[in-house]
């Protein structure tokens, strides 16, 4: 089922805001630093197939699960492989988890386990994971629905790297302390020269991470928009802007010739060098990710908790 944008733009997937669909093999994947990961991985791949379920562990995983004979495959397969992630770490390990699946031809959900400190989007309490798992299993869960970022790297009129992430493409300078010019253009019509320390495209999701701390607004996750955010910009004047999510945004570099100046970063899980002559578009993916909620627990909650909101 699929929606028309409020534009008339890209059609876009309408996903159900609960799981329909069975459960029959779940994806487990986990920072291998995280204390007692081993433990907390073996009891799980236990509570799953006591209940059904048949866990895949990320290869990275095999060594530190005990008692459970759990197939492994990589990361970059697992979403062909299964019907739900369940991530335990901090943002970064849900990223690149998400980032993974956006690149993939599946709609897998992901349910996120909170064991990090100032993450937005692992918002499941270890204590609640089991009660979390009863109702994806019993279909009673509920599910957001996050828009995602297509970005495309255009040279010489062609693409040469198209990436799908979930927070935010970030420009920043190579060189330290030196900072970075670029042209800015939204649907086709420039908008304004930024020059700053970088500049940041994010998704509503994204406007908890980098944009944040960059000073830009939080957005609501439900809202259809796309933000443009200068960090440390030279004029007060470079502001950050919310624009509609159907909009392609166009970023191109003025690095003067100079090779290897200005460097572009997805998720700040991988990145590439552009050169003059290059552009980048960034605009709404055709796919969205779909997140487990917490059981008891609103977007605002989750803020006032991480944000520490109303403490003396």
């Amino acid at each position: 089922m699929t929606a028309k944008t409020p534009h008339g733009g890209t059609r876009i997937p309408v996903l159900p805001p609960s799981l329909t669909e069975p459960i029959r093999r779940a994806g487990i994947v986990a920072n291998p630093r995280l204390h007692r990961v081993g433990e907390i991985v073996s009891t799980l791949g236990r509570w799953l197939t006591d209940h059904g379920v048949v866990p895949i562990c990320a290869r990275d995983l095999s060594l530190l699960v005990e008692g459970v004979a759990a197939p492994t495959a990589s990361r970059e397969d697992l979403p062909g492989l299964v019907d739900l992630v369940i991530v335990f770490g901090g943002d970064g390990t849900l990223l690149s988890m998400a980032d993974r699946i956006g690149q993939s031809a599946y709609d897998i959900p992901i349910l996120g386990v909170d064991v990090g400190s100032l993450g937005f989007l692992t918002e499941i309490r270890l204590s609640e994971l089991y009660l979390a798992l009863e109702r994806v299993l019993d279909g009673g869960a509920r599910l957001d629905a996050r828009l995602m970022l297509r970005s495309d790297v255009i040279r010489r009129g062609q693409p040469i790297d198209t990436r799908i992430l979930l927070n935010e493409v970030v420009f920043t300078k190579r060189a330290v302390s030196r900072m970075i010019e670029l042209s800015v253009s939204v649907c086709g019509t420039f908008v304004t020269r930024v020059k700053a320390d970088g500049l940041i495209i994010a998704s509503p999701t994204g406007s908890t991470a980098y944009n944040l701390a960059a000073g830009g607004p939080i957005v609501h996750p439900a809202m259809d928009a796309l933000l443009i955010t200068p960090i440390a910009p030279h004029t007060l004047a470079n502001r950050p802007v919310v624009i509609p999510a159907d909009a392609d945004v166009e970023i191109t570099p003025l690095v003067g010739g100079a090779v290897d100046e200005v460097f572009v970063t997805y998720d700040g899980q991988s990145g590439s060098p552009l050169v003059d002559g290059d552009a980048v578009r960034v605009r709404r993916a055709e796919r969205s990710l779909r997140l487990v909620r917490a059981p008891a627990r609103s977007y605002f909650d989750v803020l006032r908790h991480k944000l520490k909101w109303g403490e003396p």
